[in-house]
């Protein structure tokens, strides 16, 4: 699954950045840069010189702005404060989850260092995470009584959604805009909201970043995601299929990719780990324009 593959995003990450800032990172050291210096242009506050993630709270400019603007409102306008012991605390699980990442899968966790470069964490009586397209690199999780396992999967399901942002700027996923996939027509089944039907990019969103969190509880030898969406997944794929039309080739390649894995029984997690890390799903050549 190319999505999911650390050769692919990088060498996606390496072409956005050449078509934001007309420079072409040489090799996968410059890349971080070369990624902060392109998104920084699209965000309201600019990235941090360096690799690492940037940590901040419910009195940050982040905060603040999502607030003014109402994104993450479900998370933000229940925030309270947060106190100093809490916040090194925070701080303290932020860097034991990503070095969890690193454990169970280090090209996963190279998809968290690279694409996630902001976190915001809130005391919020809603818990969850949120990524937004138009805040790239920024993660915001309200983590309630949440242990490193949850942290870990908040950021790497973050971190997959905005690595599928910027491979839909990069080659395009969908041959129509948002606005028309909103309408009843081109809806389809969610594979985490169960029964649901959601816009065909929100649906196909939730699906590809459903798979990585099965794979993190399958190495850690827990079945509860697994149990809970094996079957929404299968169904979500198939009814995708029956839009198929409304995704480009390269949205199809990756529709194609996840709805094989999802027929298997049982589910193939030695192919996951495969397509994280093989070469064999790192090239992409995109269609002339």
């Amino acid at each position: 699954m190319r999505f999911l593959n650390v050769g692919h995003l990088y060498e996606t990450v390496a072409r956005f950045a050449h078509a934001q800032n007309n420079e072409y990172p040489k090799d996968a050291a410059e890349l971080p840069s070369a990624y902060r210096r392109a998104i920084s242009p699209l965000r309201p506050f600019p990235t941090r010189d360096g690799a690492g993630i940037t940590i901040s709270y419910e009195d940050s400019p982040w905060a603040r702005h999502c607030e003014r603007h109402g994104i993450f409102e479900h998370i933000f306008a229940k925030a309270t404060h947060s106190d100093g012991p809490t916040r090194e605390h925070w701080d303290a699980t932020v860097r034991r989850a990503v070095q969890h990442i690193h454990d169970l899968n280090p090209d996963l966790g190279r998809m968290v260092d690279l694409m996630v470069t902001d976190v915001v964490v809130v005391n919020s009586r809603s818990d969850g995470g949120g990524s937004a397209n138009t805040l790239p690199g920024l993660v915001v999780m309200s983590p309630g009584d949440w242990g490193v396992p949850e942290y870990a999967e908040c950021l790497v399901h973050e971190g997959l959604h905005t690595a599928l942002f910027v491979m839909d700027l990069a080659y395009a996923m969908f041959n129509l805009p948002p606005s028309e996939m909103e309408k009843e027509e081109h809806r389809a089944l969610s594979a985490v909201k169960i029964g649901q039907k959601r816009p065909l990019h929100a649906a196909f969103h939730a699906a590809a970043v459903a798979v990585p969190l099965m794979y993190m509880q399958h190495r850690r030898g827990v079945d509860t995601l697994v149990s809970k969406y094996t079957a929404s997944l299968r169904a979500a794929c198939r009814d995708m299929r029956t839009h198929r039309d409304v995704f480009t080739s390269y949205g199809q390649l990756l529709l194609d990719e996840m709805s094989q894995w999802a027929e298997g029984d049982p589910l193939d997690f030695d192919y996951v780990t495969r397509s994280i890390s093989s070469p064999d799903y790192a090239g992409y050549t995109p269609a002339a324009a």
